[in-house]
């Protein structure tokens, strides 16, 4: 006979702490969480344009190259 496992402990008021300082409440099977990004300061969610990634000198390259090409 094959023993069954408990089942993790349930929180349901685990605490959300991300690193831009916002918390929030949820229910996990850890009682703390810590993130990295969350909906408080992520570009997606604020709509900031700012990226990590420059692209814009890619962008130009390759329209340079489209106008030269077309010459």
């Amino acid at each position: 006979m094959i023993a069954k496992k408990d089942k993790p402990k349930y929180f349901l008021n685990a605490t959300v702490r991300c690193n831009c300082g916002n918390f929030f409440t949820t229910g996990s099977t850890k009682e703390n969480i810590k993130v990295e990004v969350c909906s408080n300061c992520h570009p997606f969610y604020t709509g900031s344009k700012n990226t990590l990634m420059e692209s814009g000198g890619q962008i130009d390259k390759f329209k340079k190259r489209l106008r030269k090409a077309n010459k």
